[in-house]
C-alpha cells in the first residue's frame, strides 16, 4: 500500500471521527432541556444515511467483487452480512449498556453508572461505520488505487461523516440532560466516536492480511451497520410513538447518502 493510499485512508477515518465532534459541539448552542423532536430528527437522519451506505457503498461492491472473482455473488454477499449481525448481536450481549430513550439495560450485569453505560451503548454502534470506511478505502488500495473506487470510498466517508455529525449531536444533548456540564458532554460525545479511527485501521490491516476476503468483509460491515439501524436507531427516532419527523429524516437521510454515492462515487 503506497502513501496516498495511506493519506486518503487516514483522511477518510479522521474525518468521521471529526464530524461526530462537530455534532457534539452543538450541545454549546442550546440549553439543557431540548425538544424530544430534535432527538428524533438527528437519530432518524442518521439511521436513513446508513441503510443506503451500507446498500451502495458495502454490498454492492461486494457483490461486484465476488462476480469478478469468479464467485457465486450472493454467498459472501449474504454470509458476510449474516456474520456481521452476529457480530454486533453478541457484543450486544456482552457489553453492559443502556438504549437512552426506553431506559432499558442490556449486556452482562454491571454496577456501572447510568451515564457510563449510555456512553457504551454509543460506542459500541460506532464500530462498523469505522470498518465500513476502512474497508471501502483498502478496497480501492487493493486494485491499483483506483479511481472510481476512491470516489465511492469518500462519498461514503461524507455520507457516514455527515449522519456522524447529528448522532455526535444526539448523544451530547442526552448527556447534558443527564446533568453533566456542556463540556463534559461534548468530551464523552466526542469520545465515543474514538471507535471509529480505531476499528477503521484494524479492518484495513484485516484486509491487506486476507485481501480474497475483501466481498466477505464489506457484507460483514453492511450487516453491522443494518443491524445498528434496526436495533438503535429507528426505535429511537420514533421515540415510542410513529413520529412523523422520525420517518421524514430517515427518507431524508436515505436519499442523501444515495445521491452523495451517485454523483461522487
Amino acid at each position: 500500500m503506497d502513501m496516498q493510499s495511506f493519506f486518503m485512508i487516514g483522511g477518510g477515518i479522521g474525518f468521521i471521527f471529526l464530524m461526530t465532534c462537530l455534532g457534539a459541539a452543538t450541545v454549546f448552542l442550546f440549553r439543557k432541556k431540548d425538544s424530544s423532536g430534535t432527538g428524533s430528527v438527528f437519530l432518524g437522519f442518521a439511521a436513513g444515511v446508513m441503510i443506503a451506505a451500507a446498500v451502495w457503498g458495502l454490498l454492492v461492491p461486494a457483490i461486484e467483487e465476488a462476480q469478478a472473482a469468479g464467485h457465486i455473488p450472493w454467498i459472501p454477499a449474504a454470509g458476510g452480512f449474516i456474520l456481521g449481525v452476529l457480530f454486533l448481536l453478541g457484543l450486544d450481549n456482552l457489553i453492559p449498556h443502556i438504549h437512552p430513550v426506553e431506559n432499558i439495560r442490556e449486556g452482562m450485569r454491571s454496577t456501572s453508572k447510568r451515564t457510563t453505560l449510555l456512553i457504551s451503548a454509543v460506542t459500541l454502534h460506532n464500530i462498523p461505520e469505522g470498518m465500513a470506511i476502512g474497508l471501502a478505502f483498502a478496497l480501492a488500495a487493493q486494485q491499483g488505487g483506483d479511481a472510481a473506487l476512491y470516489a465511492s470510498a469518500v462519498a461514503l466517508a461524507i455520507g457516514i461523516g455527515i449522519q456522524n455529525f447529528p448522532e455526535g449531536a444526539a448523544i451530547a444533548h442526552v448527556l447534558r440532560q443527564e446533568g453533566f456540564s456542556k463540556v463534559k458532554s461534548f468530551f464523552y460525545a466526542c469520545l465515543t466516536g474514538v471507535v471509529e479511527p480505531l476499528f477503521g485501521v484494524v479492518a484495513v490491516l484485516i484486509a491487506a492480511w486476507i485481501a480474497p476476503a475483501m466481498p466477505w468483509l464489506l457484507s460483514f460491515a453492511a450487516g453491522a451497520m443494518i443491524y445498528v439501524v434496526v436495533e438503535e436507531l429507528i426505535p429511537e427516532a420514533h421515540l415510542g410513538s410513529h413520529s412523523h419527523s422520525g420517518s421524514l429524516s430517515v427518507v431524508a437521510g436515505f436519499l442523501v447518502m444515495m445521491v452523495l454515492d451517485i454523483t461522487i462515487g
